[in-house]
């Protein structure tokens, strides 16, 4: 049971980083200039988009905010999968 937990873990990270470097790309956004508008590191958002990085409620506000979208389009493809 535990593995299938973790498969499904790493299948929603990776989901959900497709989605929010689709987000970015559709505004233009290089990684760098989103970084920057949520304070973090170039390295954590290229993490968070190759699906290695679980990002915590806050960071997920910081992200929504410099992309320019309500919180739940960050998660709304996930949500479509389950």
């Amino acid at each position: 049971m535990w593995r299938r937990m973790q498969a499904a873990a790493v299948k929603l990270l990776k989901t959900f980083g497709r989605s929010v470097r689709s987000l970015r790309k559709q505004r233009g956004m290089s990684q760098e200039a989103l970084a920057e508008g949520c304070g973090l590191s170039r390295n954590y958002i290229s993490d968070i988009e190759r699906g290695v990085r679980n990002p915590g409620l806050l960071v997920l506000v910081a992200m929504a905010k410099a992309l320019k979208v309500p919180l739940r389009e960050l998660v709304e493809e996930i949500e479509s999968r389950r």
